[in-house]
């Protein structure tokens, strides 16, 4: 028994796998973290190293204090996570302050975690907040067809949303508040850490213009679902675009029939 037989661990490489497969994850593009759970803390614990000296995050993240998260390594290829697990993912703890992070497993050739981690915390601390603790999991993917549009549509989430909802009928019961969309911004720093937590205050999916991907959910099956969910009504777009545009769609009274049937609530803002 050791740390690769852990489930949550099993299920976060098979995740990576997943992305990877879709063609999401070019060279060492994109990035994945989950917040764990005390009983997955307890469980892994018997294979943490002495820890590595405290690092600054970059950011504050007080409602994360003292929790533990597994992350991907900067620099580091997803496609290598399965291969060499130790080397490209870290476990992190967060001390009290929610200012500081260290590495308590993983990254064992060296390396630092994800230089998105003050995105990924802040938007974890605000999805902790909105859904009581259920979401768990951020992932940042670099989803073609979705980055493809980003060229095409206006920057703008009632745009994205009616869209993307009318090109798969599931999608406005997968991703019923709709999706946000945050401008180019340099990726890494505070300044597009601060714009996408804003945007998770309401949305489960941030996209990045002409760059990718935020979705956060409760598990690994729930976030791959939706990211996957949100970048095949996109390649359906693209392709509509590409043969002359939609000769018919899905009107806003459909949509409003498809909410009362399936018990969802969709803003109004997105039907006009």
């Amino acid at each position: 028994m050791g740390i690769l037989d852990v489930e949550i661990v099993k299920g976060y490489i098979r995740l990576t796998e997943d992305a990877v497969a879709k063609g999401w994850h070019e060279r060492n593009g994109g990035n994945f973290s989950y917040r764990m759970k005390p009983e997955e803390v307890e469980e892994t614990r018997p294979y943490f190293r002495t820890p590595g000296e405290w690092q600054e995050i970059g950011t504050s993240v007080p409602g994360l204090a003292g929790e533990y998260f597994m992350v991907t390594g900067s620099g580091k290829f997803l496609r290598n996570v399965t291969l060499a697990p130790q080397d490209n993912f870290a476990i992190i703890e967060l001390d009290e302050t929610g200012t500081k992070y260290r590495i308590v497993w993983g990254l064992e050739k060296g390396g630092r975690p994800t230089s998105e981690l003050p995105s990924h915390l802040m938007n974890h601390e605000v999805k902790k907040q909105v859904t009581g603790g259920k979401h768990r999991v951020i992932l940042h993917s670099h989803t073609p067809n979705v980055i493809a549009l980003t060229f095409v549509l206006p920057l703008e989430d009632e745009v994205f949303t009616r869209e993307l909802w009318e090109m798969a009928t599931e999608c406005p019961v997968v991703f019923p508040d709709g999706v946000g969309v945050v401008p180019w911004m340099v990726p890494g720093g505070r300044d597009i850490a601060v714009a996408t937590s804003e945007l998770m205050k309401k949305y489960d999916v941030a996209i990045w213009a002409h760059h990718g991907v935020f979705c956060s959910g409760e598990d690994f099956d729930l976030t791959f679902g939706l990211m996957d969910t949100v970048e095949k009504s996109a390649e359906i777009l693209v392709k509509v675009l590409s043969m002359g545009g939609k000769r018919q769609t899905i009107t806003p009274d459909n949509f409003r029939d498809l909410a009362k049937d399936f018990h969802v609530t969709l803003p109004e803002c997105f039907l006009k």
